[in-house]
């Protein structure tokens, strides 16, 4: 008895700390990303900033699709660390596949300036790129 008594305890007091901290869960109770949910649909570039890096078109159908551009596809927990009207920063984390941090900054609603790093596929990443909305998908 104690000892559940002891992990509901840290859980609740894990819980409070991520709170106070402003770590809240992106999907319900939480921030809700509403900058990215501004951000126009269509095709995009994608514009990493390294040597050799070829531009990347995407269609993209909502603005949250920017915040795991390394695990695309996978299903990944979310945490958001910053929600404002042109910045947000969300944590996530992809059980058995890596993890992310991705800090995104709207200049325009067809202009974003995105920041990530991490762990995919087991190596590490780290990149900086612009994303400019070019027209409609399909075009």
């Amino acid at each position: 008895m104690m000892k559940v008594g002891k992990i509901l305890f840290r859980t609740g007091a894990a819980v409070a700390v991520a709170f106070l901290i402003g770590l809240t869960p992106a999907n319900g109770g939480g921030p809700n990303l509403a900058m990215l949910d501004t951000i126009d649909s269509g095709a995009w570039e994608l514009r990493v900033r390294e040597p050799g890096g070829a531009p990347q078109r995407m269609c993209i159908d909502n603005g949250r699709k920017f915040i795991q551009l390394r695990h695309q596809t996978d299903y990944c927990d979310r945490f958001v660390v910053e929600d404002s009207a042109s910045d947000v920063t969300v944590q996530y984390t992809c059980r058995g596949r890596g993890y992310g941090r991705t800090h995104i900054r709207r200049e325009t609603n067809r202009l974003l300036q995105i920041d990530s790093q991490g762990i995919a596929r087991g190596l590490p990443f780290e990149f900086t790129a612009e994303a400019r909305r070019v027209g409609d998908c399909g075009s």
